[in-house]
C-alpha cells in the first residue's frame, strides 16, 4: 500500500473521530495519529532500512498496543479489542525478526505494517456506530 493511501485514510479517521466519535473512538484515532508520527519522525532521522530489528519501532508499537489495552479495558465496547488484537501481530512481527534475524526485510517490512490499515478501519467503524448510537438515543421514543 502506498503511504499516500495510509496517511489519507489515517487523517480520514482521525478527522471524523474527533468530529463524531466518542471519547474512545477519539483516544484511538489520537493513539494511531502520534504513533504514525513518531514512527515517521524515527524514520526520518535514522534513514530506516528492514533488513535487522527496528527497535525505534518496536518501542513505539508496544507503547501504542499498551494504548489500545487501556482504551479496550475501559470501553464497554467490543471493536478496542479487534484493535489491541491487531496491533498485537505487529508485536509479533518484531519478535519474528529478533528471533530470526534473516527474516526478509519486504515480509518484515510488511507484517509490520500491514495491519495498520484494518486498524484504521476498524476505528473508523467505531466512530460510525458510536455516531448512530448517540443518534438514535436523542430520538424521541
Amino acid at each position: 500500500m502506498t503511504p499516500f493511501l495510509y496517511w489519507f485514510l489515517l487523517l480520514f479517521t482521525c478527522g471524523f473521530a474527533m468530529y463524531r466519535g466518542g471519547r474512545y473512538e477519539r483516544g484511538a484515532a489520537a493513539v494511531c495519529l502520534a504513533g504514525s508520527l513518531l514512527t515517521l519522525l524515527f524514520h526520518r532521522i535514522l534513514s530506516v532500512e528492514y533488513f535487522d530489528l527496528k527497535a525505534g519501532d518496536m518501542l513505539i508499537d508496544v507503547a501504542v498496543l499498551f494504548a489500545f489495552l487501556i482504551i479496550a479495558l475501559q470501553s464497554e465496547r467490543f471493536w478496542p479489542l479487534w484493535v489491541a488484537g491487531l496491533q498485537l501481530t505487529t508485536i509479533v512481527a518484531h519478535f519474528l525478526k529478533l528471533i530470526d534475524p534473516a527474516l526478509v526485510p519486504v515480509a518484515y517490512a510488511a507484517a509490520a505494517r500491514l495491519w495498520s490499515y484494518p486498524i484504521l478501519l476498524i476505528i473508523a467503524l467505531g466512530v460510525l456506530r458510536a455516531w448512530r448510537r448517540s443518534n438514535s438515543e436523542q430520538l424521541p421514543t
